[in-house]
């Protein structure tokens, strides 16, 4: 089941990360820059990724794995064995978001989420209750954010929605 309609933002709008500021631009940069480093989907075509962003030294580590909860635990143990803190980044991934994807982007410490398709209303509901904001790209129109819309900031014409 997916979500109602989630806040509408255009790529202007600014998004906070932690303690360190980021433009939502920037979210969507890293989004697209993301499939470049694919290696394994360049050539199979059939399977997920998952990678952390960090303002400061962008996207890296990326793992992929043809199931999606596959590629979001070895990220997990690439950040850890790595060392690097969390939460000043975002998880990026280019699948949909489910419940289980927001519960280990939470254990993570991750506290934003950007995903290729449109969350499940569990997994609002538990990134809500969580802390974690929540995004989904929109090929086309930008992006909308689905849960903790505090972390971003809206460009000023835009109007936020009647649900957020």
């Amino acid at each position: 089941m997916l979500a109602g309609q989630p806040r509408q933002h255009t790529p202007e709008g600014g998004v906070l990360l932690g303690d360190l500021p980021g433009h939502a631009r920037d979210l969507l940069g890293a989004m697209q820059a993301l499939a470049p480093l694919e290696l394994l989907n360049q050539q199979t075509r059939s399977v997920h990724a998952a990678a952390f962003w960090h303002p400061r030294t962008g996207i890296g580590p990326v793992r992929e794995d043809v199931g999606r909860h596959n590629a979001l635990d070895k990220l997990a143990g690439a950040i850890v064995r790595e060392g690097r803190p969390a939460r000043d980044g975002a998880v990026l991934l280019t699948s949909r978001v489910s419940v289980e994807m927001v519960q280990k982007t939470a254990m993570i410490g991750a506290p934003v989420i950007v995903a290729m398709s449109a969350p499940t209303a569990l997994a609002i509901r538990t990134a809500e209750e969580a802390g974690i904001t929540l995004l989904a790209i929109a090929p086309d129109d930008g992006y909308g954010v689905f849960a903790h819309p505090r972390r971003v900031l809206l460009p000023d014409e835009a109007v936020p929605c009647a649900r957020c």
